[in-house]
């Protein structure tokens, strides 16, 4: 898939965030293929067209709630009304008009008979035989759901570029809709780099560790809503290196490899992207994620993400998921947040905006704090797993306790 390169790129210093982001979305040509799914199979999708209703909900009035069914001029003025039950109407069937003087014993989606304005719902009824009685005061229209009051025929309910929830299935399915039409899954090729990655299920040698990053990385893309192509484990080795770059720019949208993206020897991810293509972008003002690479391998868009799994889980959250979401033509691209007090104090003297593990807990009163985990390093999984979240924390600035930070919550990220 081929670059839009409209935007120059950042500079060759250490980039802002906001500047870095920009940049990369600039970068995006969005896909327009789409196709038809079933319902179910359209879940966490994209919607490459609007759903327009072709009925009224509800298709008629119905009656809001259980009760009884009545005409309101057949109340008694003053004190108790009394009135014979005519006809039982359950949900599914049509009753008869109603007769005068009478009231329908009635359930609630039934439709509403001719000659009711009223429902009187049965906790306020006393039945007694063929009799009800209440004394409420009822007005004409109440506990009655008009036709077309929550959808009108002809009516968008879904629009072009929803990311698509259980709600939103629900409300196709309400109106009658069998398949959407979602933005095909962006193929995505992944692999890791490292001589110590040992893959999970195998003998741990001396030196070695296992391969966390490719299977994190594979579960975040597939929350995103892309189809993983894995490309496996890559020694380090630019000629290697290379080959994989190569092979997997002819069959993918996107390529993201973890880890050879920093300044070492070792490091040989930037010197085979530059033998097929070009690097755009390297050092971002983020902590954890600095060594983040953007480029282009033979027209392909490209990604290095850090080898540090907490590294890579951050700048995936920060600046490839709205890379994603922007190929799709999701209507909604920027991370949910929102201010919280802090349950802790914070130095940044750097130059890097922090993103810090934390938890968002209540305390004895009901008001929400974050709290942090005790160790921040970008190599400790363990603390985003404990957290739920992310606190945003500015470049060159001393936070104290009951300070507010913007909150990531990952529930907002996956």
């Amino acid at each position: 898939m081929a670059s839009n390169t409209e935007c120059a790129p950042p500079g060759s210093g250490l980039n802002p965030i906001d500047v870095s982001l920009n940049y990369l979305l600039s970068q995006v040509t969005a896909l327009t293929a789409y196709e038809e799914v079933n319902l179910p199979a359209a879940l966490k999708r994209i919607l490459a067209a609007p759903v327009t209703s072709t009925v009224n909900i509800p298709p008629w009035d119905n009656s809001a709630m259980d009760g009884y069914a009545i005409a309101t001029q057949d109340l008694t003025l003053k004190g108790e009304t009394r009135l014979p039950v005519s006809q039982h109407i359950p949900a599914g069937h049509v009753g008869l008009p109603l007769a005068s003087g009478t009231a329908a014993r009635i359930f609630t989606g039934a439709p509403i008979p001719k000659g009711v304005d009223a429902v009187v719902i049965q906790e306020q009824c006393q039945r007694e035989g063929e009799l009800v009685r209440f004394s409420v005061n009822v007005q004409p229209g109440d506990n009655i759901r008009r036709l077309g009051e929550a959808v009108k025929q002809g009516q968008e309910v879904l629009s072009k570029g929803l990311f698509v929830q259980p709600q939103h299935v629900g409300m196709a399915a309400s109106v009658g809709v069998r398949t959407l039409s979602v933005v095909r899954r962006p193929k995505v090729a992944i692999f890791s780099t490292g001589d110590e990655l040992v893959q999970p299920g195998q003998v741990l040698g001396e030196g070695a560790i296992y391969d966390s990053n490719r299977p994190t990385l594979e579960a975040l893309l597939e929350a995103a809503g892309c189809e993983v192509l894995d490309f496996g484990h890559a020694v380090d080795d630019v000629d290697t290196i290379t080959d994989l770059l190569g092979r997997a720019s002819q069959v993918a949208d996107l390529i993201i490899s973890s880890g050879g993206v920093s300044v070492g020897e070792e490091d040989h991810v930037k010197p085979a992207v530059e033998k097929l293509g070009t690097l755009l972008l390297w050092k971002i003002a983020i902590k954890p994620g600095k060594p983040l690479a953007y480029g282009t391998v033979k027209g392909t868009p490209f990604f290095g993400v850090p080898g540090n799994p907490v590294a890579l889980f951050v700048t995936f959250a920060v600046f490839i998921r709205p890379y994603i979401l922007k190929m799709l033509s999701a209507q909604c691209i920027a991370t949910p947040s929102y201010p919280l007090p802090l349950g802790f104090a914070w130095k940044n003297k750097g130059q890097r905006q922090e993103f810090v593990r934390v938890q968002c807990v209540t305390n004895a009163d009901g008001k929400r704090y974050l709290m942090n985990y005790p160790n921040q390093s970008s190599g400790v999984l363990t603390s985003v797993v404990w957290a739920d979240g992310l606190a945003v924390i500015p470049k060159d600035s001393v936070l104290s306790e009951g300070d507010t930070a913007e909150y990531w919550p990952f529930s907002a990220l996956l």
